[in-house]
C-alpha cells in the first residue's frame, strides 16, 4: 500500500476504542489525524470495562461466534473477519499485553486490566503524530460542511477532508457516551434505530424479606430459559430485580417482550447440574422432622437464596417429589421492567446499517464514516462487544483510505 499525502486531514470524533483504533490505521497510513473527544481525557469507558478484568474478545469458534450478534450478523461479519479475535490478539500482544483464555474461553490481557494497554497504544498513536482535541463536543455540520464543536464557551468550525464519528452509543453518560450525537444525523435525514439499554439488568418485585436479606447475593449455579433458549450463567439479586451475566445474554428477547407483554416470565433452573428424575428421587427421601430449609439444602443442595426464591410470592410448595423438583428446575420469575439506559453496560439501536455502504461511509454524507456502538447492532457481554467495536473502527478507516485514495495500490 502506498504511504497517503500528509495533506489529508481527517477528524475521528469519539475516543473511545473505535474511534483510537481508526486513528491508528490513518495516522499509520501517514495521514493528519485529530481526534475530538468531549471529555477531558479518552478512553474511560474502555478503562471502566476493564475494572473487573478487561474482556477483549472470545476464543469459540468463528461460525458460533458470529451468531452473537444477532439480526446484525451478516452486514458484521466481512468487518469481523476482515480483523478477528486472533488479530486482536495479536494485536493486544504487539503493546506488550499478552492475552490469555479464562475458563469460560473469554480472552483477557493477562494484565487483566485496561490501563496498561490504553497506556501503551496512546503512546503508539502520540509517536504516529495523532492529535488529541480534548473537551471538544461535537454539535453537527454547519451550513457550509465544515463541523461543529463546542470548545471553552465558544464554537468552532473545523474543515475536514473525512471524517470517522465513533461516539459510542447511550449507556454509561457520565463517562461519555450520551446519545448526543442523534439529533445532528436526524437532522440529515440519517436514519437511527432509537436507542435501548442491552446487557441490563430487569425490575422484579421481591418481597421485603427476600429484597433486605439477599440483595447482593449472588444465584449460581444456574441456567436461564427464555422463548425456547436455555443459558448457562450466573446472577445477582438486587434489591429491585435481577442482572448478571446469564440475564444479559438473554436481554434483547426479555426487553422486546417486555415492551411488547408489559413483563416476561424467565424459568430459573436452580440445580442444572442435576437431572429432573435424579432430583425428583432426592426429594423423595424422608424428611424426618427436618425444616423445609434443612431438607431442600440436605436433599436437593439448595442454599437458602435458592430456598427463598422458591417460598416467593407465599405460594406453598408442592409436597409430591416431582412436582417439586420440577418448580426447582423451572422457577418462573416474573420481569417487570429493563433497567434503565444510563445504567445498562451498552445499548442496541443507533445508525441503521442500511444508511452505511460496504465502507461504513454514510450514504446520504459522502466522506463520512461511522463505527462503534453508535452502528445499529448488539451483543451480549463476553467480549462481543469490544470485538465488533474494534472491527468496524478498522473498517471505517480503510474506508476512509479508499474513499481519499481509490486508485492507491
Amino acid at each position: 500500500m502506498s504511504e497517503a499525502p500528509s495533506t489529508y486531514d481527517v477528524a475521528v470524533i469519539g475516543g473511545g476504542p473505535a474511534g483510537l483504533i481508526a486513528a491508528e490505521i490513518l495516522s499509520g497510513a501517514g495521514l493528519k489525524v485529530t481526534v475530538y473527544e468531549r471529555m477531558p481525557s479518552v478512553g474511560r469507558k474502555f478503562l471502566m470495562a476493564g475494572r473487573g478484568g478487561l474482556n477483549l474478545t472470545h476464543s469459540e469458534e468463528f461460525s458460533r461466534f458470529i451468531t452473537r450478534y444477532g439480526k446484525a450478523a451478516p452486514r458484521l461479519k466481512p468487518l469481523l473477519e476482515a480483523f478477528d479475535p486472533i488479530a486482536l490478539r495479536a494485536w493486544s500482544e504487539g503493546l506488550g499485553q499478552e492475552t490469555f483464555i479464562g475458563t469460560s474461553g473469554r480472552v483477557f490481557p493477562k494484565a487483566f486490566k485496561a490501563s496498561p494497554l490504553l497506556r501503551a497504544w496512546l503512546s503508539r498513536l502520540e509517536r504516529n503524530g495523532v492529535r488529541f482535541a480534548l473537551r471538544h463536543e461535537w454539535q453537527g455540520w454547519d451550513e457550509e460542511g465544515r463541523l461543529v464543536f463546542a470548545h471553552g464557551g465558544e464554537s468552532l468550525r473545523v474543515k475536514a477532508d473525512a471524517t470517522i464519528l465513533a461516539l459510542g452509543g447511550a449507556s454509561w453518560p457520565r463517562l461519555g457516551s450520551d446519545g448526543r450525537w442523534v439529533r445532528p444525523l436526524t437532522a440529515q435525514g440519517i436514519a437511527v434505530a432509537p436507542l435501548q439499554p442491552a446487557n441490563m439488568g430487569f425490575t422484579i418485585s421481591w418481597s421485603d424479606y427476600l429484597r433486605d436479606r439477599f440483595a447482593g447475593e449472588p444465584l449460581k449455579p444456574l441456567a436461564l430459559t427464555f422463548d425456547g433458549k436455555t443459558l448457562r450463567g450466573e446472577a445477582m439479586i438486587t434489591r429491585d430485580g435481577i442482572e448478571g451475566g446469564a440475564i444479559y445474554a438473554l436481554s434483547a428477547p426479555l426487553r422486546e417482550a417486555i415492551a411488547r407483554d408489559g413483563q416476561a416470565t424467565l424459568l430459573a433452573d436452580l440445580r442444572p447440574d442435576v437431572s429432573l428424575a435424579t432430583l425428583a428421587q432426592r426429594l423423595a427421601t424422608p424428611r424426618k422432622g427436618q425444616s423445609t430449609a434443612t431438607f431442600l439444602r440436605k436433599a436437593a443442595g439448595l442454599g437458602p437464596l435458592a430456598v427463598a426464591l422458591l417460598r416467593e410470592g407465599g405460594q406453598p410448595l408442592p409436597t409430591e417429589p416431582e412436582a417439586l423438583a420440577r418448580r426447582i428446575k423451572a422457577l418462573p420469575l416474573v420481569l417487570t421492567g429493563a433497567k434503565p439506559l444510563e445504567r445498562a453496560i451498552s445499548s442496541a439501536g443507533g445508525i441503521a446499517l442500511d444508511e452505511l455502504d460496504e465502507h461504513l461511509m454514510l450514504r446520504r454524507l459522502p466522506g463520512v464514516f461511522a463505527a462503534g456502538e453508535m452502528l445499529d447492532w448488539e451483543a451480549p457481554t463476553g467480549g462481543y462487544l469490544l470485538q465488533a467495536t474494534f472491527a468496524t473502527g478498522i473498517a471505517a478507516a480503510k474506508g476512509v483510505l479508499n474513499h481519499l485514495m481509490p486508485a492507491r495500490d
